[in-house]
């Protein structure tokens, strides 16, 4: 059976049709509307499918296509094997180099040359956009603030191009939770996904980069019935699953957050999640070790922390609390468990005191385990009273992690976890209502 198609699948027929537009990799200049492929002056004459092809795989550049998408575009009414498709991609590479396809065993191919311009957009959007993505690749609070101005700069040469307005809102949301203008740039961001919407329903990008938002505000049962009703269709994207790794672990999903890691990783081996912060909560502190994909942060060093490995996790925390670029909260996430771990108490809990939060449930969430570790139950039963107000539970953790022990011998605990099942009770009739678990098969 046919698979829906993805939006970006859409944009390439939509390409085909289109009467101007090109994309520039290597020495290399690819017209699809024209249906034609130039090196400098000279046309290269290129077999029909093979170049429907390569116009599918250019226009997912550095991206995973899968080969069941490849087929479904190349051949869609009539079943071939798979040896029709390798014998495209081998004559692909014959023409644009060894290295310009790779394979991702199993799954796909994906596109490694620098694309520097896209049909149907103009040159000077384009441009900006792509400076723009690049800026993101190391955030920090400078990058994000030119990353922004450039895809404001991108959106006033074409409005229409809904890539630049999920990025867009992507920095800003950065930007909210790193303190700068924090109302007004969530705002801006907000605004930002609902006009990537508009513009395109199924942008996968838009999925992905709203997700997060949304649970930090509180919709994390929200997202997960956006991004579940995404799969729903068809719409089989790595970037979709990631965001559902983060919602599922809000809503307490926690076995459906693995889940839906190890169905990103599937489709595009090289993508990268928040399993790592998901096992932790299931007290699997070896496997958060082994899955943090951005050694960075805080997960891993609390993680060390959690097997007796404090002298390994003093060692991160100084090493990254010197970082110039860290968010607030995540500042005062490690530099509270810096401090419990060297003894300082007063120091730990006067870090988290002034650290501001918000937007942040699962730091807040967090910061109730640092309370309960220095047996400042008052402050961390505070502290997950706002957690779950604002979106944030899991009642795993409440019941088995070693440093609640504190909260778990006040009287106010039970009405607490009790709140917290009610939660996830609520959250998994919505998943199993939707049907999740068929989904995520």
């Amino acid at each position: 059976m046919r698979l829906q198609e993805t939006s970006e699948e859409t944009q390439y027929r939509e390409n085909i049709s289109r009467p101007a537009g090109e994309y520039r990799f290597s020495d290399f200049l690819l017209y699809p509307s024209e249906r034609q492929l130039h090196r400098g002056e000279d046309a290269i004459l290129i077999a029909p499918k093979t170049f429907d092809a390569l116009v599918l795989l250019v226009l997912r550049a550095e991206r995973l296509v899968r080969k069941e998408e490849l087929m479904d575009v190349l051949w869609p009414d009539i079943y071939v094997s798979e040896a029709n498709l390798t014998n495209i991609i081998v004559e692909l590479r014959k023409l644009l180099g060894a290295e310009a396809i790779q394979t991702v065993s199993k799954h796909g191919y994906r596109f490694m040359l620098p694309v520097e311009s896209e049909p149907g957009l103009k040159q000077a959007a384009y441009g900006a956009f792509v400076q723009a993505k690049e800026l993101t690749t190391k955030p920090s609070v400078k990058s994000m603030l030119r990353a922004r101005d450039l895809l404001w700069l991108s959106i006033a040469e074409d409005p229409a191009f809904a890539p630049s307005w999920a990025w867009l809102g992507r920095c800003c949301s950065y930007l909210g939770k790193s303190g700068v203008g924090t109302a007004r740039n969530l705002e801006l961001a907000k605004a930002a996904f609902r006009q990537a919407f508009a513009l395109d329903p199924g942008l996968s990008s838009a999925h992905q980069f709203y997700a997060p938002l949304e649970a930090d505000l509180g919709r994390s049962q929200d997202a997960m019935s956006r991004l579940l009703r995404r799969l729903a269709i068809g719409a089989k994207e790595p970037p979709v699953f990631t965001g559902l790794v983060q919602v599922f672990r809000f809503c307490g999903l926690l076995n459906e957050s693995c889940i839906a890691h190890e169905r990103a990783c599937r489709l595009d081996l090289a993508i990268s999640t928040s399993v790592a912060w998901t096992h932790f909560l299931l007290g699997e502190y070896k496997t958060a070790i082994d899955t943090c994909g951005k050694p960075d942060g805080y997960v891993d060093a609390a993680a060390w922390a959690a097997v007796g490995e404090k002298k390994q996790a003093i060692q991160l925390l100084e090493e990254r609390t010197s970082n110039p670029h860290l968010t607030p909260a995540l500042r005062g996430l490690m530099n509270s468990l810096l401090a419990i771990l060297r003894g300082r108490s007063s120091q730990a809990i006067d870090e988290m005191v002034k650290t501001p939060l918000e937007g942040e449930p699962e730091v807040v969430f967090f910061f109730a385990r640092h309370f309960s570790k220095l047996k400042a139950s008052g402050l961390a039963m505070e502290s997950l009273k706002r957690a779950l107000a604002e979106g944030f539970v899991c009642s795993r953790a409440l019941r088995d992690d070693p440093w609640f022990s504190a909260v778990r011998s006040t009287g106010e605990f039970p009405a607490l976890l009790q709140d917290s099942n009610k939660a996830e009770e609520k959250a998994r009739k919505t998943f199993e209502h939707m049907g999740g678990a068929r989904i995520l098969r």
